[in-house]
């Protein structure tokens, strides 16, 4: 399942809108009381990401290269969330916002690749792709998955 957030403001922006959120560092995230408040639609994109990425998977297996190619354009331009939901997640992330960007971006780019060469029919530039978008999620999710949930999401 990825975890990415497309945040495409210039950088004085984002860091406008982080400190007006009430953030401006990861550090300072610890100190913070879980913000609970209003469950995530980022929960539910990654959620369709990774039944995406399941299809992706499959389509590779079969060889079913228009799904692969549909899957992959989905992943590459995922909804994004709410305005407000990103400012929380600005906030939070605070100068961690960027990694957390470049991950996306990462595997966005991937994404358009791995669509590209199931449009070629091109297997093994398919997979490469895949392995390349399945790697940017890894990447996100060990820096940032357990404290996103200990933040946003009650304790289980």
């Amino acid at each position: 399942m990825s975890f990415t957030l497309r945040l495409t403001a210039p950088p004085a922006a984002l860091a406008l809108m982080a400190m007006l959120a009430g953030g401006t560092t990861l550090p300072a995230r610890a100190a913070n009381p879980p913000d609970q408040a209003t469950p995530l639609a980022l929960t539910a994109i990654m959620r369709d990401l990774g039944k995406d990425l399941q299809g992706v998977t499959d389509g590779i297996a079969r060889e079913d290269w228009p799904a692969v190619a549909q899957r992959a354009a989905r992943i590459a331009d995922h909804p994004q969330p709410p305005l407000g939901e990103k400012l929380r997640i600005l906030a939070f992330m605070g100068k961690d916002a960027g990694h957390f960007r470049d991950y996306d971006r990462q595997a966005h780019d991937a994404a358009q690749q791995l669509a590209q060469a199931a449009q070629r029919q091109d297997g093994a530039a398919a997979i490469a792709a895949f392995a390349n978008v399945q790697g940017a999620c890894l990447g996100c999710h060990q820096q940032f998955r357990q404290p996103f949930r200990e933040h946003f999401h009650a304790p289980r």
